[in-house]
């Protein structure tokens, strides 16, 4: 997208296993700023797993650490042991991952030769459906929060199941409102990329939103927290327009009163 559009500044919404495909929103410009509130959003993915082996990277692209047996496990406990990962759980993520150890990524550590010793986190998991079961093969949609690795949810399914189990495929099909019918793949970006462009605020649509006069305006411009009442809206998030329509960036909620403190900065 560098070289495509010229632009220097340029970052995305939500980091893509290798193995991986399907939506990745791309930020240009100011719009980088705002990379912070797709991450946010949930996200939702087709998976296809296999049970009886369980890999280091915890998909097919790893050498295999655990082999079972499959055969005997019927429809029924597949469902059940999904049940079980639905909600708020606690997940480890994958040795082969983005996340920070000792300052390192972990996938650097572990390609190195290193064991990366990772913390378990909270995590949400809104949804579970499996769609075919061809044993050892399964396929299932999966709804998810911030954080939640794929290829644990089916690593963690086979260690419970007590056979194994990775990823064979992983399809992300929505990133918040951003759909994989709208996507663009990219071989066709230098051809379509102007047309795909979309205004900043759709990465913020999600976010309530409120115009400011010119006065509030200008002391959102320059970092001043403005007092607002607090409205009908629960949200701890506001995106602000100025009065000509223009998006300025996202006020936070203070946690007392009605102020609202300027969070994200777009016009300068």
């Amino acid at each position: 997208m560098r070289r495509l559009t010229g632009e220097r500044r340029v970052g995305h919404g939500g980091t893509l296993d290798p193995l991986a495909e399907g939506v990745l929103p791309v930020l240009l410009g100011r719009a980088t700023r705002l990379s912070r509130y797709l991450m946010d959003l949930p996200k939702a993915y087709r998976v296809e797993g296999r049970l009886g082996q369980a890999t280091d990277t915890y998909d097919a692209e790893g050498v295999v650490t655990l082999e079972g047996d499959p055969s005997g496990i019927t429809l029924e406990e597949l469902r059940d042991a999904l049940a079980s990962f639905e909600g708020v759980i606690q997940q480890v993520p994958p040795p082969y991952s983005a996340v920070k150890v000792g300052g390192r990524p972990a996938y650097a550590r572990a390609r190195s030769g290193e064991a990366p010793r990772l913390a378990p986190r909270a995590v949400q998991v809104y949804r579970l459906t499996l769609l075919e079961y061809r044993p050892p093969v399964f396929v299932m949609e999966v709804e998810c929060g911030r954080g939640t690795y794929v290829r644990s949810l089916v690593h963690d399914l086979g260690l419970k199941l007590g056979c194994g189990a990775h990823v064979l495929r992983l399809v992300r099909l929505r990133v918040g409102p951003f759909a994989l019918e709208e996507a663009v793949p990219p071989e066709r970006l230098p051809q379509e990329w102007r047309e795909r462009l979309l205004p900043p605020d759709a990465a913020l649509a999600h976010l309530p939103s409120v115009q400011l006069d010119e006065a509030q305006a200008q002391a959102m411009r320059h970092g001043r927290p403005l007092a607002l009442p607090s409205g009908p809206t629960a949200s701890q998030r506001l995106r602000a327009y100025d009065a000509a329509g223009n998006l300025l960036g996202v006020l936070r909620k203070e946690a007392t009163g009605d102020l609202w403190r300027p969070e994200t900065v777009l016009a300068s």
